[in-house]
């Protein structure tokens, strides 16, 4: 019986999505094979949450648990947190310190894709397209003009490394162009200005499942909103149509780039690309290297589409994890 501690919560606007990322994940887990622990991960604490809902520390020293007098270690971790500390590298660096098994990507992949700027920068040379963008770190001049010079009007304003659309935001004129600065630094102090790209959102997982890179059923996101912002994303303004309405050809060139993407840069566990198709022709938006796991969310609901439960979703995961942690 392996004890499995499900990470979830983190330091950013996330953290209520992680948490009920985590709980599915909790609730799911085979407990024939694992017993899953509840640790929630906050700036001011780390606990265990018993059932009870009591709160037990976490040792920071080997991320072990005092448990009414016994010492539990545990075997790996699921990794369900958004965001920091369980997107960005943080957390998985830690975990690589003290030889701990976990589920997501290593620590330089986390970093990379959380910092949207940097992600595409390495991802431009192998041929991935992507919007028309302009960067601003917090104190730098704004010129609007510049700006829409280089990117065009309407565009999205985004913070570099942010999650679920937060101080996401499309402006249409100078004025909202700042407004939409101003919101977006209140997330990061970096920025990404993206041309607007008029075409079909679509998000594809991609898991390494059984030791093999699989790539999900593609899903086409049908935005009641401007975008697809955090209302579309959780508050149901959105369609979600799985598998996607697009022809076998786009979907074929789709899986292809998105498979490629998961190969160059060298990932591990889950990850869920977001792509607009423009006359046939798709951009990458972002790459997320822990998405949502509920059973609302879009990845698990592609693997459904395959064929693959939440539980053996899960389970693959932590196998793989485990795996990796004896070769």
């Amino acid at each position: 019986m392996k004890h499995v501690a499900i990470i979830m919560g983190g330091y950013s606007s996330e953290y209520e999505i992680s948490l009920a990322s985590g709980k599915v994940v909790y609730d799911t887990l085979d407990r024939s094979k694992y017993t899953p622990y509840a640790i929630h991960l906050f700036k001011d604490k780390w606990v265990y949450v018993d059932e009870k809902g009591e709160e037990f520390p976490i040792d920071k020293n080997d991320f072990s648990v005092i448990y009414h007098g016994k010492k539990i270690n545990f075997d790996v971790v699921f990794n369900a947190i958004h965001g920091t500390p369980g997107e960005d590298g943080l957390i998985q660096a830690y975990f690589e310190l003290i030889n701990m098994p976990h589920t997501s990507c290593d620590f330089y992949q986390a970093a990379l894709t959380m910092n949207k700027r940097d992600m595409l920068s390495v991802l431009k040379p192998y041929g991935i397209k992507t919007a028309i963008s302009y960067y601003l770190n917090q104190g730098d001049i704004i010129d609007t003009d510049i700006i829409i010079q280089r990117v065009g009007l309407p565009c999205f304003v985004k913070p570099n490394r942010s999650g679920s659309s937060f101080g996401i935001s499309k402006a249409k004129t100078s004025e909202e162009l700042l407004e939409a600065i101003e919101l977006a630094y209140k997330e990061d102090d970096e920025i990404i200005i993206e041309s607007f790209l008029n075409g079909t959102e679509v998000s594809v997982g991609v898991i390494n499942y059984k030791g093999e890179i699989k790539v999900l059923p593609i899903t086409e996101i049908v935005s009641e909103n401007e975008f697809f912002d955090y209302e579309a994303k959780y508050l149901g303004k959105s369609q979600e149509i799985t598998p996607a309405r697009i022809d076998d050809n786009i979907k074929n060139k789709i899986d292809d780039i998105a498979a490629r993407i998961y190969k160059i840069l060298k990932m591990e566990g889950f990850s869920r690309s977001e792509f607009i198709i423009v006359d046939g022709v798709p951009f990458l938006l972002e790459v997320n290297t822990v998405p949502g796991l509920t059973t609302e969310s879009i990845l698990p609901k592609q693997a459904k589409e395959a064929n693959i439960t939440l539980a053996d979703l899960f389970d693959n995961a932590i196998v793989l994890a485990l795996q990796k942690q004896n070769q």
